[in-house]
């Protein structure tokens, strides 16, 4: 058997698991299973990794993204760059780190991506977003955090004006606000000055469409959900567990 899973707290919506599983049914792979593993602390962190399940690799969700990297063997250039893995291959009993969000958050912005938005807001400051800011230097396109909290290279959602977000026309949200079961939440925007040359990009896939989306959508902004990012990145991951492995450490 080959077993897969995913670590994080809470797990009760997750994707990975469902996805995983339809995946190995559809498409023969009977000795394959995918579970979840709920951890909810570091304590419980420690543990998992002191008494490693017996995986071939498993992905990474919210809080561990960041936490995650002391107990890598090795890391890949973008884990190191961003300071986050959500992804982990098990090759000889080492644990090898990489990131799928930067594949999946770009494959999936750009098919909506304008030459007019080259610019953008970064909501939150967790492991997504820095995956995300990597991803917009990558494609060249200037980026603003904004924070709860005033933090070196971002602004607090309370200075949020008009001229700020006039000018920043790319809105991607990397918080869990609007996530399933509270829905009816959003990031405290001024939504008033988003308008027909936005794109808001949501991280969140469940409820489909969140209230910042429709937020969005009533002021005629382009709007898409996380949902083909997750798909992108589940993919990312089964090739990163199947490639040869000296192609993926180079």
């Amino acid at each position: 058997m080959r077993n897969f899973g995913l670590i994080g707290y809470p797990l009760s919506h997750s994707f990975s698991k469902k996805y995983f599983t339809d995946k190995f049914e559809k498409e023969g792979y009977r000795e394959c299973t995918y579970e979840n593993f709920q951890v909810p602390d570091e304590e419980a962190l420690s543990g998992f990794f002191s008494n490693l399940p017996a995986l071939s690799g498993f992905n990474i969700t919210i809080p561990w993204k960041e936490k995650m990297l002391p107990f890598l063997h090795w890391q890949s250039p973008a884990v190191k760059s961003i300071g986050a893995c959500n992804c982990v291959r098990i090759e000889n009993g080492k644990t090898h780190g990489f990131n799928t969000d930067v594949k999946g958050f770009t494959d999936s912005l750009l098919p909506l991506l304008k030459p007019a938005h080259n610019k953008a807001l970064i909501l939150g400051t967790g492991g997504a977003s820095k995956a995300v800011a990597h991803a917009l230097r990558e494609l060249g396109i200037a980026f603003l955090f904004v924070s709860r909290n005033p933090v070196k290279g971002s602004v607090t959602y309370a200075a949020l004006d008009e001229k700020i977000i006039s000018s920043h026309p790319l809105i991607i949200n990397t918080t869990p606000l609007g996530m399933h079961p509270d829905i009816e939440a959003a990031p405290d925007l001024p939504y008033q000055y988003i308008g027909p040359g936005h794109y808001l990009f949501d991280l969140t896939y469940n409820p489909a469409f969140t209230s910042f989306l429709r937020k969005g959508a009533e002021r005629g902004a382009s709007i898409l959900n996380g949902k083909e990012m997750l798909i992108i990145q589940a993919e990312e991951s089964w090739r990163i567990w199947n490639a040869p492995f000296s192609e993926l450490i180079g």
